[in-house]
């Protein structure tokens, strides 16, 4: 089961430098307690205050799969020119982003010979479009929409046809599950055959070793 850490620092604190400070202790502790990858997904920041973070982000990981020897990787949201700045393992596209195929162009150009690519997908046909472009996985949702907003999410319904139900090569492109999602709701998606979940206050706020190896052992349940 794949675990996905998504960032989103303004949940922690509103003031930049204390934001970015608290961030990096969260990237440090998901990445410690064995999450499978971290997307920087600070989209509101400049371009300066992006690559500072993102190059801390990547010295921390890189320090703590070494003390543990459980890689995590690094993926930076739709901005392949900082992913390639800081050595991270890949970028994480919005469905209205260059195309998956593109993004791996851009990165083997520039010398990257392996790379992750990940999109984020609502329907089902986005879904189909990131595999056929070669997105090595994709993040699919709201399934439970958000707590507090009037948003019932997708469903675990459609969920299941993105997972399963989809004219595709063999094996298919791993599909995470996002949005709503808790330790009491995980498992829902795992038993339609999502590959993994991801989440933000998921990963982002409580014990974060305690969430993934309680996911962990619902993955082999």
């Amino acid at each position: 089961m794949f675990l996905y850490y998504i960032t989103d620092s303004r949940q922690l604190a509103s003031e930049y430098k204390e934001r970015a400070r608290l961030l990096l202790h969260c990237i440090r502790a998901a990445a410690r307690a064995g999450v499978d990858a971290i997307q920087l997904r600070e989209n509101d920041l400049s371009a300066r205050q992006l690559s500072d973070l993102a190059n801390s982000a990547a010295d921390i990981i890189r320090a703590a799969t070494t003390a543990n020897k459980s890689p995590t990787q690094l993926l930076i949201n739709s901005r392949v020119d900082i992913a390639l700045s800081c050595g991270a393992d890949g970028v994480h596209l919005r469905s209205d982003d260059i195309s998956p195929a593109d993004a791996r162009a851009v990165l083997m150009n520039a010398g990257v010979a392996t790379s992750t690519i990940a999109i984020s997908c609502h329907t089902l046909e986005e879904v189909e479009l990131a595999e056929g472009h070669g997105a090595d996985f994709a993040v699919f949702g709201p399934v439970f929409g958000k707590v507090g907003v009037n948003n019932s999410g997708v469903g675990t319904a459609a969920l299941s046809q993105a997972c399963r139900e989809r004219a595709v090569a063999k094996p298919p492109m791993p599909v995470l599950a996002l949005g709503g999602i808790d330790l009491s709701n995980a498992r829902e998606c795992l038993q339609v055959r999502a590959a993994g979940i991801a989440g933000i206050r998921l990963f982002q706020s409580g014990n974060v070793g305690e969430t993934v190896s309680r996911l962990r052992e619902l993955g082999t349940g």
